[in-house]
């Protein structure tokens, strides 16, 4: 769905040996899994990475990071919908604290959603990744001394999720996608789907139980695989990521 890292993905593999002649690439959202399958029929193998990649994070005009200064975006789509900027422009204190507890499990989510709308009432744009990190401290400035900066930091990073997630749907697309699966795979195809929340994570164990049950799925992984120690310690980010795999029966 990203239009800006698409064609240097795309660049980057073609020196990899992944040329037009191997390999398509579309520019579409993975909920439009149909689509694809209308022009080549039903897939052997599906696999999904719901994570932001490393470019998107690291590049500060994109918003997607607390750690750099940049605008309050947060959009994978850049030409679609709104900011996460405009999003809290209007929003109520009760909405906000719902969507930092069902987006990323934040404790924090009441005095954080209080101090945000509070600032924005009183006039205050919260428009770059910086303020709105700021406000957040602003909100967790009385927890003890030795735990407040490691909760301001974890808090920021889950408030960035939750408002990423929430710009971009990304739960209700996930959802359209789950739900094609069954029609989109081949007899004996495969899917395996790479989460990096819980929430992300709820969904696909929910989905692929249910058409188990329902005999669509011949086998599912019976828990969530891991990434290892030494994979960790490689990748930071691979902390939080979990792997869950289907077979259509």
């Amino acid at each position: 769905v990203d239009p800006i890292e698409l064609p240097r993905t795309k660049e980057r593999l073609e020196k990899l040996g992944y040329g037009s002649d191997i390999l398509t690439i579309k520019h579409m959202n993975f909920s439009k899994i149909d689509h694809i399958v209308s022009e080549a029929g039903p897939l052997d193998f599906v696999l999904a990475d719901l994570g932001v990649s490393s470019m998107q994070i690291d590049n500060p005009d994109r918003g997607f990071s607390y750690k750099n200064e940049g605008p309050l975006d947060l959009r994978l789509n850049p030409d679609k919908g709104i900011s996460a900027a405009e999003r809290i422009k209007n929003i109520t204190k009760d909405e906000l604290e719902g969507m930092l507890w069902e987006n990323s499990d934040e404790p924090h989510a009441d005095a954080i959603s209080r101090a945000i709308v509070y600032e924005i009432k009183k006039g205050k744009a919260i428009d770059t990744t910086t303020e709105l990190r700021q406000v957040i401290a602003n909100a967790l400035r009385s927890l003890p001394a030795d735990t407040r900066d490691d909760e301001i930091k974890k808090s920021s990073m889950r408030t960035f999720q939750a408002l990423r997630i929430d710009v971009n749907s990304e739960f209700e697309v996930l959802y359209e996608f789950i739900e094609k699966l069954p029609t989109s795979l081949a007899k004996g195809g495969r899917v395996a789907i790479l989460s990096f929340h819980s929430g992300e994570d709820r969904l696909v164990k929910k989905s692929f139980q249910r058409y188990y049950r329902e005999g669509i799925y011949s086998e599912i992984s019976p828990t969530a695989i891991r990434a290892s120690a030494e994979e960790c310690n490689a990748n930071s980010r691979a902390r939080s990521a979990k792997l869950r795999w289907a077979i259509k029966a």
